[in-house]
């Protein structure tokens, strides 16, 4: 009987590649991949619009040109936004968070080609790891899958969490304060249990929550576009190898390091059969488990290891060949661009379940067939053009700097497409920048966005499902345990080191300006966890232990960096590294220098959100490129004209003609009616 169970998939494996291998389906694959490749590219789009745009076009295909485009698209966006997150420090999507803090330090000794060919190659192989492993795994996954309830769900968010806010080297409470206000920041808007207003404000704007995508693109974006005002240079002074050169040293990194993309392939494959761990989530695990398991990766990271690189870019693929498992077998979607695929799936007549594992094994094989072919093609593009994409980090600031700003401007405006996420991208940019500058890490925050309404939706669910007894699952002692031991090890290492002995003398108090930033995570802690108290019950248990942890945590840090005297190589416990990218500091630049151009950078995009409020989105992205060229570098006219008139193209065809984007009115447009009809964005 096994023999024969064997045989047929052999047979169903075989008749789904020949079906595949097609010419017409190879163009339709092509086509998919193509466009992925765009969309990685462009902050503010995303797997999920892409997956919008191209469903209505496969409604007429045959299912296996369908899906192949389908999962063309998907499987390559997270291969394509590594070149966004390299070169310039911008995730292209929220899956490449962690790819910035390596890739970028490499741009900037010049590495760019070999960090992205890396990037490319590990890519491309952790995608044919999550292949090989949906189609083995399908068959005999069911199991695995029906163990994992909602108090597991909750036990591994709680884990991931954990992990990443400990990896916050030497001042890992910090990381904790980061992540604890990251999930508060989550939990603004209606709670869906109880229909509470949490810090809303009366604003409908914040209703349905806080937009992920400005609040991304402003902690992680806008600081490092910041740092390269400040600097006033180019991001690399020189591109340290050449094309070839570049291509060849990444391919061998990847191949240096097999048994690390081997085992994040494997990795980010499980995790994306968990519904709910998004992209987001997965590359912060998979760089966690690669800083703790790599030998000397504590002393590299975040400086441009490869390898830094290398893992959750491998992970990253490996995931979209998981995250069909649980969707096929059990028709239970992923996230929002899962579910999508699955209405597509079910628009051509098939339903999820045993069938895709019996009748129609060959559809279910092509799909794995499309991910492989997806992602050689894909990568194999992006790696001939490695070298190329390379050399853009060489170009002067004044080229670079305005044409990123006027791409992430226009893509954080697609978090809900109002004028709030300008405003949100914005102060989230400036709190950025103020925890880049004053080191505190800025993943934690990012993580506990993401997983903050996770943690408390499986929170409240366990609790009326399984009542107390959810913490007593063997699953979840496990996850539980593993997260105290990672909390709990920087205090372990704090007594073992003596660090409660060094108490500075009486009235030798230590508060500089840095500690700051420490007033306002506690202020906004104690806030919330005193306006929380007037909620029901159900409503105010999340923000309460939160909040009450962030306190804690931020109370201890505070009175360990002022009272105790810090050992040579800065503040904090737990030795390590500071997780996150540093501050470039070779021009020794004096702090009202740095000040003053920050502001400056700012003033930019406050004069941006100016003129878009008087004449609207699209017009304003070329007046304020050739403004910011011939202000800040005396570019010349007819370049500076060039430039802003091939970005604008870009932004109108993609998010005007083509998502058809409902941009925000303007002064203009209410005082001349018959303009707005001739200029959308007006």
């Amino acid at each position: 009987m096994h023999l024969f169970h064997d045989s047929v998939m052999l047979s169903a494996a075989g008749e789904a590649l020949s079906n595949i291998l097609q010419f017409h389906r190879l163009i339709f694959l092509w086509l998919g991949v193509l466009v992925g490749l765009a969309i990685g590219l462009l902050p503010g789009i995303g797997g999920l619009t892409g997956f919008a745009l191209l469903v209505p076009f496969t409604y007429t295909m045959d299912p296996y040109s369908a899906f192949a485009m389908l999962l063309g698209m998907a499987s390559v966006t997270t291969t394509s936004d590594v070149i966004p997150a390299v070169l310039f420090g911008v995730p292209g999507t929220a899956a490449s968070q962690a790819t910035v803090l390596d890739g970028l330090p490499m741009t900037r000794r010049g590495e760019a080609g070999r960090a992205l060919s890396a990037c490319y190659l590990s890519s491309m192989f952790g995608g044919l790891i999550g292949a090989a492993i949906l189609a083995v795994s399908l068959p005999v996954v069911r199991p695995f899958v029906l163990s994992i309830a909602t108090p597991e769900l909750l036990g591994l968010t709680i884990f991931g969490i954990a992990m990443v806010s400990t990896l916050s080297g030497k001042a890992p409470l910090r990381g904790i304060v980061a992540a604890c206000f990251g999930i508060l920041i989550g939990m603004i808007g209606t709670n869906v249990q109880t229909g509470q207003m949490r810090w809303t404000g009366g604003l409908l704007y914040l209703q349905d929550g806080v937009p992920m995508l400005p609040v991304l693109l402003g902690i992680f974006a806008m600081p490092e576009l910041c740092e390269l005002a400040i600097q006033r240079k180019a991001i690399a002074d020189d591109v340290r190898f050449s094309a070839r050169e570049g291509m060849a040293q990444g391919a061998r990194d990847v191949l240096h390091n097999w048994f690390l993309v081997l085992r994040l392939g494997g990795l980010g494959a499980v995790l994306g059969a968990i519904p709910g761990i998004t992209g987001a989530v997965t590359d912060w695990i998979a760089y966690g488990h690669a800083l703790q398991s790599e030998k000397g990766a504590r002393e590299t990271f975040t400086t441009g290891d490869v390898r830094g690189v290398i893992a959750p870019e491998a992970a990253n693929n490996a995931r979209e060949g998981g995250s069909l498992v649980p969707m096929l077998a059990f028709g239970v979607p992923g996230g929002a661009a899962q579910a999508i695929l699955l209405g597509a799936l079910m628009v051509h007549g098939f339903i999820p379940g045993p069938d895709m594992l019996t009748t129609h094994l060959a559809l279910t094989y092509s799909m794995v067939w499309s991910i492989a072919l997806a992602n050689i093609f894909g990568a194999g593009l992006c790696f001939l053009l490695s070298g190329q994409f390379a050399r853009i980090s060489t170009l002067r600031y004044t080229l670079v700097l305005p044409v990123v700003m006027a791409i992430v401007y226009v893509g954080a405006f697609q978090g809900s497409r109002s004028w709030g996420d300008m405003y949100v991208l914005l102060i989230a940019g400036a709190v950025g920048w103020g925890m880049k500058r004053l080191k505190w890490p800025r993943p934690p925050l990012i993580l506990g966005l993401v997983l903050g309404v996770l943690i408390e939706r499986y929170m409240s669910i366990s609790f009326m499902r399984y009542g107390a007894d959810w913490t007593l699952r063997p699953g979840v002692v496990v996850l539980l345990a593993m997260s105290a031991l990672v909390l709990l090890r920087p205090l372990f290492s704090l007594v073992r080191s003596g660090g409660l002995a060094r108490l500075r003398p009486s009235g030798g108090i230590a508060f500089e300006l840095p500690d700051l930033a420490y007033v306002l995570f506690l202020g906004v802690g104690l806030y919330m966890l005193v306006t929380a108290q007037g909620w029901i019950f159900s409503a105010r248990i999340g923000p309460t232990v939160v909040a009450s942890t962030l306190v804690v945590a931020g109370v201890i840090s505070l009175a360990y960096k002022v009272l105790v005297a810090q050992p040579q190589g800065g503040p904090g416990v737990g030795g390590g590294i500071h997780m996150d990218l540093a501050v470039d500091d070779n021009d020794a630049l004096s702090t009202k220098v740095v000040l003053l151009r920050a502001a400056r950078f700012f003033g930019w995009f406050i004069a941006f959100l100016a003129c878009m409020a008087l004449i609207g989105m699209i017009p304003t992205v070329p007046l304020m490129i050739v403004a910011f060229m011939r202000v800040e570098g005396r570019e010349p006219w007819r370049l500076s004209l060039i430039l802003a008139a091939c970005v604008t193209a870009i932004v109108y065809g993609v998010f005007d003609q083509i998502i058809h984007v409902l941009w925000p009115g303007s002064l203009m447009g209410e005082w001349f009616p018959a303009l707005a009809a001739i200029v959308p964005s007006m």
